[in-house]
């Protein structure tokens, strides 16, 4: 019924099953905390949508709108701009950048479209080397420097040549991690300042990549980032590898910020649109009963 998402939610159903063994038409208030805690899910949140809920026995449908209401945010519209689209990657070292980075330039390529790579994260030789294997395996060029010199400097250089080649998608890369908070801020909104000059509206997308093994402890790290540059959306990486899915609905409740992609794998299509109705159905067909089920 489902594809990559629902199968990416394995080790998060088997938690489940650990405080409800038995699915159910119905569930109390007491499991359904134990279930949305058990799955990672801030407690916080939980206490906002036991409180919404007025019900004894929650079914399915009951507990669908909540966990998609806590979802109300995911939507991503585009926003209007002239070629090439410029897209900022950030996040802390470990996330799953450069992985990631390579995973969105294999689908614009497959989509059809032009990309370059940034290698902006010049803070790390190895951050450097790592995109210039992707680049190549992927057969997509990539504008980088040497370990230590200025970021914004590959930033420019990068969007300048997508400009001269008629490129459609610029990918830049960025430090996860510099001496100081204030240093990797102002590296940041160097690079912010750097993108705009070379095309207007640049960038067009800041994308936070979040460690999905990491659950609610990245919500802090995610809006230090929001307060340093901006986010516009969020990619959840190593979705496949825990059993802290719920963490999702706290991150996008918490943010406010659209969830663009999950990383379902290691593989460059290991990359999936986030659709919360999915999402939430996987989550759901470990609680109930599956002719309890209805289409949404």
């Amino acid at each position: 019924m489902f594809g990559f998402i629902k199968k990416s939610l394995q080790k998060t159903v088997d938690a489940i099953k650990t405080v409800a063994p038995k699915k159910k038409i119905t569930i109390s208030k007491d499991e359904l905390e134990d279930i949305l805690l058990e799955a990672d899910v801030e407690y916080a949140l939980v206490e906002i949508i036991l409180n919404e809920i007025y019900q004894e026995k929650i079914t399915r449908d009951i507990l669908r709108s909540k966990l998609l209401a806590t979802l109300a945010y995911t939507s991503y519209k585009e926003p209007d701009y002239t070629a090439p689209f410029v897209e900022l990657i950030v996040g802390v070292n470990g996330a799953g950048k450069t992985t990631t980075i390579s995973k969105l330039a294999a689908r614009y390529k497959n989509e059809g479209k032009k990309v370059v790579l940034g290698a902006g994260d010049t803070f790390r030789a190895a951050a450097i080397e790592q995109l210039t294997l992707w680049a190549k395996k992927l057969d997509i060029p990539i504008i980088s420097s040497k370990q230590g010199h200025d970021s914004s400097a590959v930033a420019y250089d990068t969007i300048e040549s997508a400009k001269s080649k008629g490129y459609d998608n610029v990918i830049i890369d960025t430090a996860g991690r510099l001496h100081t908070q204030t240093n990797l801020a102002n590296e940041l909104k160097k690079i912010n300042r750097i993108c705009a000059k070379a095309h207007e509206g640049a960038p067009h997308r800041t994308i936070l990549i979040v460690d999905g093994t990491q659950g609610n402890s990245a919500i802090a790290q995610a809006k230090a980032f929001n307060e340093m540059i901006g986010i516009d959306g969020i990619i959840i990486t190593k979705l496949d590898g825990t059993a802290k899915g719920g963490s999702i609905f706290s991150i996008a409740y918490a943010l406010e910020l659209p969830i663009l992609y999950v990383g379902t794998g290691e593989q460059p299509e290991n990359l999936t649109p986030f659709d919360k109705y999915e999402f939430v159905e996987g989550l759901l067909d470990a609680i109930f009963e599956e002719e309890q089920s209805s289409q949404v």
